[in-house]
C-alpha cells in the first residue's frame, strides 16, 4: 500500500500507538489500514457416496483438481460464499450439512473452511472458473493432481470419516515448508 484510500496521501509501515504489529498509517489524517486474513470458503460435495470436484481453469494451479471454493465476498455469510462458490464452479446445487474442515493457512494469510454439503439433485456442470467437473468415488480420488494442500487434508480426513460415518469438525494449520 503506498496510499491512503481516505485521503489519498502517502501511507508509513509502523506499529501505531497502542498496537503491536505493523501497519500502514496515514500520518494526514491518521487512519489505520488493517490488512486481515481472507477467507477461502467452499464444499465436499457428495451423491451416491462420490466426491464432486472441479478442475481449474485458472492460476495458480491451472488444471488441478479441487474442491469447489473461492473467497468469501463482503455481505455473504460462510455458508453462503461456499454455496456460491459451488454454484459457480460446479454449477450445482447442494444442501449444507456443517462446517467440516477449519484449516488457516498463515504464510498466504488464508483461512480455508470446507462445508460438507450433497447435491440436491445430483446435476452438475462446468463453470468459468473450471476446465471439468467429475464425481469421483473415494477410491479414485487423483490425488497426485490435487490443487492445494487444503484440498488433500480435507480429502483424506473425509475418506478416513467416510469409513468411521463420524464426521467431526477439524481444525488444523497448513504450514509452508522450504524444499516441499
Amino acid at each position: 500500500m503506498n496510499y491512503c484510500s481516505h485521503c489519498g496521501n502517502p501511507v508509513t509501515h509502523r506499529i501505531p500507538e497502542g498496537d503491536n504489529r505493523h501497519r500502514y498509517v496515514c500520518d494526514h489524517c491518521n487512519s489505520i489500514h488493517y490488512e486481515n486474513p481472507r477467507i477461502v470458503a467452499g464444499t465436499v460435495p457428495v451423491w451416491n457416496g462420490q466426491v464432486l470436484l472441479c478442475r481449474r481453469a485458472i492460476e495458480p494451479r491451472h488444471g488441478y483438481w479441487t474442491l469447489p471454493a473461492g473467497f468469501m465476498e463482503n455481505t455473504e455469510t460462510t455458508v453462503e460464499a461456499a454455496i456460491r462458490e459451488t454454484r459457480e464452479e460446479a454449477l450445482a446445487e447442494v444442501e449444507v450439512d456443517g462446517l467440516y474442515t477449519m484449516l488457516h493457512v498463515p504464510h498466504i494469510d488464508q483461512v480455508h473452511m470446507f462445508f460438507r454439503a450433497r447435491l440436491k439433485d445430483g446435476t452438475f456442470g462446468v463453470g468459468e472458473e473450471s476446465l471439468d467437473a467429475q464425481l469421483f468415488p473415494l477410491a479414485d480420488i487423483p490425488w497426485q493432481e490435487l490443487a492445494f494442500p487444503t484440498i488433500r487434508e480435507t480429502l483424506e480426513r473425509f475418506v478416513r470419516d467416510t469409513e468411521t460415518g463420524e464426521f467431526p469438525l477439524h481444525i488444523g494449520d497448513i504450514r509452508y515448508r522450504m524444499g516441499k
